[in-house]
């Protein structure tokens, strides 16, 4: 199923393994068109399933990464990338070890920089000196954080530090043997960062996201559902999975 509503196209697959192969052919086709790509790139559970995808195609000859530069949205702080829970780590494992993309163009920030403002701000410049970004990839949280852009009073620009949110520490604890192991605090691109970018691919998948997807598509625009701001771009494509789409299906067919 496809609809659009405030500039977003809505498609939402039956199954994870049919969104992960459409949100991968979305990516592959961005970097087809463009073989020199900048890439946002996402972790979490939800984008493993394009990233075998995109690894697949790889192999079969469909796309090639060799020109493509990523910037990826976060990372933990304080974390060493040698950490087999860090981004830099899971990104690596994921997708960059398999394919043929140059170890120079790939980006994810440094969870160790002892100067912290100045990393932000050479990650944010870098972006911008690489030309932007083409396309962003994006996960939703269950408390509507995008990035580690956490519910707040107000929308942050830049990249920046972020006090993590219960929440999200949470959630975040199934990948670490205790919840007291996830780091309080990371580094992510911040809203001005993300919406820069000329297009954004957000996906989500399962019932514990079906409530937020609804919020930020028909809510009110609010650094209390911080991707709601995502009703602003004028190119993003959302891809859901049924039980993620429970409580929109009526709304946008």
């Amino acid at each position: 199923m496809k609809n659009k509503i405030r500039g977003m196209r809505i498609i939402v697959s039956d199954t994870y393994e049919e969104m992960s192969k459409k949100a991968a052919t979305i990516v592959a086709a961005q970097v087809n068109l463009k073989p020199n790509s900048i890439l946002g790139l996402a972790t979490g559970g939800t984008p493993v399933g394009m990233y075998k995808e995109l690894v697949k195609m790889y192999n079969d000859d469909e796309v090639d990464f060799e020109d493509v530069k990523s910037f990826n949205l976060d990372e933990y702080y304080p974390i060493d990338k040698t950490n087999n829970q860090s981004y830099y780590y899971y990104m690596n494992d994921n997708l960059f070890k398999h394919i043929n993309m140059k170890e120079d163009n790939i980006n994810i920030p440094n969870g160790h920089a002892e100067d912290i403002e100045k990393e932000c701000y050479e990650y944010d410049k870098n972006i911008y000196n690489s030309g932007g970004i083409d396309l962003q990839v994006l996960g939703i949280g269950t408390n509507g954080h995008i990035g580690f852009n956490e519910p707040d009073l107000t929308f942050e620009s830049g990249t920046h530090k972020v006090k993590l949110d219960d929440e999200t520490i949470k959630a975040n604890s199934r990948f670490f043997d205790s919840i007291e192991e996830v780091p309080k605090e990371a580094i992510s691109m911040g809203m001005k960062t993300i919406m820069q970018s000329r297009k954004i691919l957000l996906l989500a998948n399962g019932e514990a996201k079906a409530k937020i997807i609804e919020k930020m598509l028909f809510g009110e625009i609010s650094p209390n559902v911080p991707a709601s701001i995502l009703q602003l771009h004028p190119h993003v494509i959302v891809i859901l999975d049924k039980e993620a789409a429970k409580y929109i299906e009526d709304k946008v067919n």
